[in-house]
């Protein structure tokens, strides 16, 4: 069985869809690549932005939720999001664009190693662009050209993904003894670990905070996905997820992509899934996210679905 080859997606809450996709397709300058819904929920959008294709390694998934109250910050909780850039001066770019637009940055400073601009959304979602210096992309990655983003400075996929959890070593346990990730710096308070070592698009930071576990609301973060390479991995993992005396769902099939789901023992949730089949099983590259698309189980109820949901264009 292949080891974890780094993120796959993460998923937060909005209460507004029409302007969370403002601010990631215009702002950000991400390809919506899907538009549909919450398979448990369908009444709600499930987005996804990412780069041409949605590639795994680049999806940013938000569930929208109309009755989303804030989002009250605490430990147990996925708590920051790493966004990999080309280099230095894309972080100057972004920058000056975020000063434009008149979004939440902080001045360029340090994270995880790496040259760093943080900033939130307009929920207040924490993320922090990051200097990648030229290394290598997530396997997949290809340039979406419909934004206005200069070419030279467009977000690569997503890079350090950041957890705060009450007992520190129950989290890095699981992700080094299950899932044979790599210690690369540690300390009493903070771990930080690597999928693959020396690749920052599989990259985890565990901090540890007593206190109250996070209310989640609006810009909070439901889950992290994590790659693997087909169903038969999947169901090795829930397996070995089983053994270790945690609930699994089993492997479920989510269209797009095959998906099992369990909670660490601090409770944060994590997904795996699989690369593929992908976004364009059901729609042609150049028509990705344009209009909403329905898994073959929920076809029948399109009417009724489409009748509930706003407009986002």
């Amino acid at each position: 069985m292949n080891n974890i080859r780094g993120h796959h997606h993460i998923s937060m809450l909005t209460k507004n869809g029409k302007q969370n996709n403002e601010f990631y397709t215009k702002i950000l300058g991400l390809r919506r690549v899907k538009k549909t819904v919450n398979q448990d929920s369908p009444s709600m959008y499930h987005l996804f932005y990412g780069d041409l294709t949605g590639a795994a390694g680049t999806e940013l998934t938000f569930f929208e939720m109309p009755v989303a109250g804030r989002t009250v910050r605490g430990t147990n909780a996925i708590t920051r999001i790493g966004l990999l850039v080309p280099n230095f001066n894309s972080l100057l770019y972004w920058k000056k664009r975020f000063e434009l637009l008149q979004v939440e940055h902080s001045e360029i400073t340090t994270y995880a190693g790496k040259d760093a601009l943080h900033f939130e959304d307009h929920e207040g979602l924490r993320m922090v662009l990051l200097n990648h210096d030229g290394q290598s992309v997530p396997s997949g990655w290809q340039a979406w050209d419909g934004s206005d983003i200069a070419s030279e400075h467009r977000i690569l996929g997503m890079g350090t993904v950041e957890m705060t959890v009450r007992y520190l070593q129950r989290t890095v346990a699981l992700l080094q003894e299950l899932f044979e990730y790599t210690v690369i710096t540690e300390d009493d308070k903070e771990v930080r670990l690597q999928s693959i070592v020396g690749e920052t698009f599989g990259e985890i930071i565990v901090k540890e905070l007593e206190g109250p576990s996070e209310k989640p609301g609006r810009g909070s973060i439901h889950h992290l996905a994590l790659r693997v390479a087909t169903v038969e991995e999947l169901q090795q993992w829930d397996a070995l997820i089983k053994a270790r005396g945690l609930d699994s769902s089993g492997v479920v099939d989510r269209y797009y992509f095959q998906s099992l789901y369990f909670r660490d023992r601090n409770g944060i949730l994590f997904e795996l899934a699989t690369d593929g089949p992908g976004f364009t099983v059901d729609s042609a590259i150049e028509d990705l996210g344009n209009d909403l698309d329905l898994p073959p189980f929920l076809e029948a109820k399109r009417a009724e679905i489409e009748a509930i949901l706003e407009p986002l264009d």
